[in-house]
């Protein structure tokens, strides 16, 4: 059955082809709820809870633009919507030059970049996963957390050196800076 098949019959409500769905983006989509989560357990709830919501939303995807960039927009609103408590810090000057890294040493797992991302503190890795992962802007970071630009600027510059210090430790770096 073709994506857009499996897509009708689950606006049908058909649950072999939810299972069908399902299985089809399980494996991608916890990745993208693994960059919003603190931990293993809460990203596979991330994953259930955005599933159900895909499925009750699914009659709203028109088929135009690819199936998966909605739903992952649904998934990382879902996620968001754990932290929409979370007091983001708030900073006075705006103009704050980022750490870009470059890794000379390639020995870092992707399990250890993931894990190390999962344990900065809610805000910054927020920011940081939509910046840097999802490639959103600091503008549409904002708007999407009710934050200033300054705000999404800063957290990602606090992320970025947790980061880096955590990288340090355990392999050669080179840092450069750079104002963005």
């Amino acid at each position: 059955m073709s994506l857009e098949e499996i897509i009708a019959e689950c606006k049908k409500n058909h649950p072999k082809a939810q299972e069908q769905l399902y299985q089809l983006f399980a494996k991608k989509f916890f990745g993208v709820c693994l960059k919003y989560s603190r931990n293993y357990d809460d990203a596979q709830d991330n994953l259930q809870d955005g599933f159900i919501i895909i499925f009750k939303k699914i009659h709203q995807y028109s088929g135009k633009g690819s199936f998966e960039g909605w739903a992952k927009r649904i998934l990382i609103n879902n996620a968001l919507l754990r932290f929409k408590d979370i007091r983001f810090l708030e900073i006075i000057d705006d103009s704050i030059a980022e750490v870009a890294l470059e890794i000379e040493d390639e020995n870092i797992s992707l399990e250890y970049l993931l894990q190390i991302i999962q344990e900065l503190p809610d805000q910054y890795r927020i920011v940081f996963s939509l910046y840097v992962l999802d490639g959103y802007s600091h503008k549409e970071i904002s708007e999407m957390l009710k934050i200033s630009t300054g705000t999404t600027k800063s957290n990602l510059y606090r992320a970025r050196l947790i980061l880096k210090e955590k990288i340090e430790k355990i392999t050669p770096f080179k840092f450069e800076s750079s104002a963005k």
